[in-house]
């Protein structure tokens, strides 16, 4: 896929003019912010609208994962940065390996921190960036483009079709995003943006939604989470070593103390300290429970076996 053209951008509802900003530039502070303000009140509006598009890519999600598969978001710019995020936040909170989620953005690490606008042209640079992760039929792939016409992405949907992945689409233009082959789209019409073509801003919005209510409830689904506790968080610092104590005790009514004593003889791990208090069995136990599971822990707690 060749870069669009200018007619092509043109088009694009991202790259409109948003009539209630027009005059941003003459207002008082307060004034643009209240502009600002009330345009991103509608992001949330326009991602509900996609709650069943939403759910039918996070049912993919969940599949291929359960199943051994890895999700790999793709994007450049704003897109493949919130990508990058999102996946970089499901290890310290669910407890999950970092090869289960992965981002990766036009431009490869330098693109984080430092625009590198011309990498997202070339489609055979996302092929090749899922080609060197050893993408297979096994994994899917979220193609993040708020323009819906990025070749970098489109490049790597492209591949991943021909692999036999499964495949989401997510932009922010969905006159754009029909043209793209995936197995789900997401397409919340966020509108013009405030300041002409800043995607980072509505859409950068519903992007980061998006992408939290993926990861989010597909890790409840995998059984990362009981009630709406983390109790797969690595305790890899002070403060999550305090929050996985202060999980146990919410949900076993121990006391601080005898919850700090308690994960002790769990080894440290807060699925099996829940098990081991609520069933009163030993970690031999409760360890076989949560595998015979597969790490639910309502389904070990609630189970005759």
């Amino acid at each position: 896929m060749s870069a669009p053209t200018h007619s092509q951008w043109a088009t694009l509802i991202t790259e409109q003019r948003n009539l209630a900003s027009m005059q941003i530039d003459a207002m008082s502070t307060r004034d643009a912010l209240q502009i600002i303000n009330d345009q991103d009140k509608t992001v949330a509006l326009a991602v509900e609208a996609q709650l069943d598009s939403i759910a039918k890519a996070t049912d993919l999600v969940y599949t291929a994962l359960s199943n051994g598969g890895r999700l790999f978001y793709i994007g450049a710019g704003t897109s493949g940065r919130l990508g990058v995020l999102d996946a970089s936040e499901c290890p310290p909170t669910y407890g999950v390996s970092p090869d289960l989620v992965q981002g990766i953005i036009a431009g490869g690490l330098p693109a984080l921190t430092r625009s590198q606008e011309g990498a997202e042209d070339l489609a055979e640079d996302g092929a090749n960036a899922l080609k060197d992760r050893n993408c297979s039929d096994n994994d899917i792939v979220m193609g993040i483009a708020a323009s819906g016409m990025t070749p970098f992405v489109i490049g790597a949907l492209q591949y991943a079709k021909t692999i036999g992945s499964k495949t989401i689409f997510f932009s922010c233009n969905p006159q754009a995003a029909q043209k793209v082959f995936a197995d789900a789209h997401i397409t919340p019409k966020v509108g013009p943006e405030v300041i002409t073509g800043s995607t980072r801003m509505k859409a950068g919005t519903a992007t980061k939604l998006v992408l939290n209510m993926i990861t989010t409830t597909t890790m409840i689904k995998l059984g990362t989470v009981y009630e709406n506790l983390m109790v797969d968080l690595s305790p890899s610092c002070q403060k999550l070593i305090d929050r996985a104590q202060r999980i146990l005790c919410a949900i076993t009514d121990l006391s601080p103390q005898d919850s700090i004593q308690k994960l002790e003889d769990a080894q440290g791990d807060l699925k099996t300290a829940v098990v081991m208090a609520k069933r009163a069995v030993s970690y031999e136990t409760a360890r076989q429970l949560l595998a015979h599971h597969r790490g639910n822990v309502r389904n070990a707690l609630e189970s005759d076996a």
